[in-house]
């Protein structure tokens, strides 16, 4: 596939997990570089299994050991290329603790996700509360949905 000035169209990949607790709290960190609060994630490695990158990143950012347990959106920022695939997840061990790239670690509640959170990372999270098993699949410009 090429673009419409016949370069080749390349995406980045990048996973997040949205963990939550038995009482509905939702771990999210607020980013070092922006002051943004997300739920844990980032780019998937070239040689990495899905499910593999969605348990590092969680546990790089967070110090928290997640289980898998299904795909709840895939989400495109059409400005710059990236598919995120946001998958469910339930705490299995560790405690959180700060990295690099997370200034804070939390347990949201999904209310304090929607003020916190920009919408569209808030939108990845509420998309995983919802009992409806169907992924969602949205567009956004890198902050309003499309």
């Amino acid at each position: 596939m090429s673009d419409s000035a016949g370069r080749a169209a390349l995406h980045s990949v990048s996973v997040a997990g949205v963990v939550v607790r038995e009482d509905g709290r939702v771990l999210a960190i607020r980013r070092v570089d922006n002051g943004t609060w997300e739920p844990p994630g980032g780019v998937l490695e070239l040689a990495e299994a899905v499910e593999d990158g969605v348990r590092r990143e969680v546990y790089e950012e967070t110090g928290i050991k997640v289980g898998v347990e299904r795909l709840t959106g895939v989400y495109k920022n059409m400005s710059r290329g990236i598919v995120a695939l946001v998958f469910r997840c339930r705490p299995e061990g560790g405690a959180e603790q700060l990295s690099d790239e997370s200034a804070e670690v939390a347990w949201l509640t999904p209310a304090e996700v929607s003020d916190l959170m920009a919408d569209v990372c808030a939108v990845r999270v509420l998309d995983a509360l919802r009992d409806d098993t169907t992924p969602a699949l949205r567009a956004h410009d890198g902050r309003h949905l499309l």
